[in-house]
């Protein structure tokens, strides 16, 4: 029980109160405002490790991580220039382009969706042949609600054979541990750590397992900052992968950089948060590709899912191009990165 009020102010902590970090040149002509899907949580070490470990000074890059209230909230907030960089899911991002959003997506940091139901070892759904006649909760809007009919699809069910409630963000995980619910539509990186948390088991079914692997979050530029500023564009992005790969053999000391600028998580949280994070940086048999490449055919898929399932007006004309550029990223080598500087 204690563990579990640890971890709920540790929430709030982090959602209501967060605190931003910056480090680097004060020039202005080098200071960036990087913001992030929602508020702080464990999956955004990464980005708070290329600030505290010295990835984003060895680039001359003065940047500060900024919370977030939801990617399509992200990319607006990028494309009006209130901040100069975005973390948003790749769907919304399509979606918000087909709605007028002068963005371009330039560096694939998920390369698989990290979608997924999030049950309990102890529930009623331990695989997804168990999912018909059971009720899950999801936060009402967003791209996963809104492709959530694709997932039952695919898995030969309809609407009404598994009942979808809505429940406020920080209601969602209480509701499952209660049993107000089976199991919540939420993202790996998110719930199951939390739930290992609270000292209990997660049951995490991944969509990529039944055949929805798309594209997951990555960086967001304007394009009024591509075209200004196209070299401190490439130079956020060589710091963001090697802050990003590094994190991911170096959790411990990730978790360290996290917590010196969010406060109430456990480190066995942060770690695990990682673990799950990094198991999407590369598609499946594509592991050898340089890291946040993304492919025409990769982005056609999301514009498809976009128009079928996100509401992308039909008549807007998306094409690959439009969406994405591979024309900013360095080709940073993965086997073996370390830190600029551990203070």
């Amino acid at each position: 029980m204690k563990r579990t009020k640890r971890w709920s102010l540790a929430l709030a902590v982090a959602l209501v109160l967060p605190i931003t970090a910056a480090c680097g040149s004060s020039n202005s002509e080098n200071a960036m405002t990087v913001m992030v899907d929602v508020g702080y949580l464990p999956k955004h070490a990464p980005f708070f490790a290329g600030v505290d470990r010295g990835f984003f000074a060895e680039e001359g890059l003065d940047v500060t991580i900024m919370p977030g209230s939801g990617s399509g909230n992200t990319v607006t907030a990028v494309d009006t220039g209130k901040v100069d960089a975005g973390w948003a899911d790749f769907g919304v991002t399509v979606l918000s382009q087909g709605r007028g959003a002068a963005v371009k997506q330039v560096n694939l940091l998920q390369a698989r969706s990290a979608y997924a139901v999030v049950g309990m070892s102890d529930g009623s759904i331990q695989g997804w042949d168990d999912l018909k006649g059971k009720t899950v909760a999801t936060e009402g809007a967003g791209a996963m609600t809104a492709m959530w009919p694709y997932a039952l699809s695919r898995l030969g069910l309809s609407d009404s054979d598994v009942k979808v409630v809505h429940a406020a963000s920080s209601a969602k995980l209480p509701g499952l541990l209660a049993g107000q619910w089976d199991a919540n539509l939420a993202l790996s990186v998110s719930d199951g750590p939390a739930i290992h948390a609270i000292g209990k088991e997660p049951v995490i079914l991944n969509w990529s397992d039944i055949g929805i692997d798309v594209y997951g979050n990555g960086i967001v530029f304007s394009d009024k900052q591509l075209a200004e500023k196209p070299e401190r564009v490439k130079r956020f992005n060589r710091a963001m992968q090697r802050a990003y790969l590094w994190s991911c053999e170096n959790p411990q000391e990730a978790a360290e950089s996290f917590h010196k600028n969010v406060q109430g998580y456990e480190t066995e949280t942060v770690v695990l948060a990682l673990a799950e994070q990094c198991a999407l940086n590369w598609r499946l048999g594509r592991e050898n590709e340089s890291f946040g490449l993304m492919t025409d055919e990769g982005v056609q898929e999301m514009i498809d899912v976009a128009s079928e399932f996100l509401g992308l007006d039909p008549s807007v004309e998306m094409t690959p191009e439009r969406v994405y550029s591979n024309d900013y990223l360095s080709g940073v080598p993965s086997d073996y990165i370390q830190a600029p500087s551990v203070p």
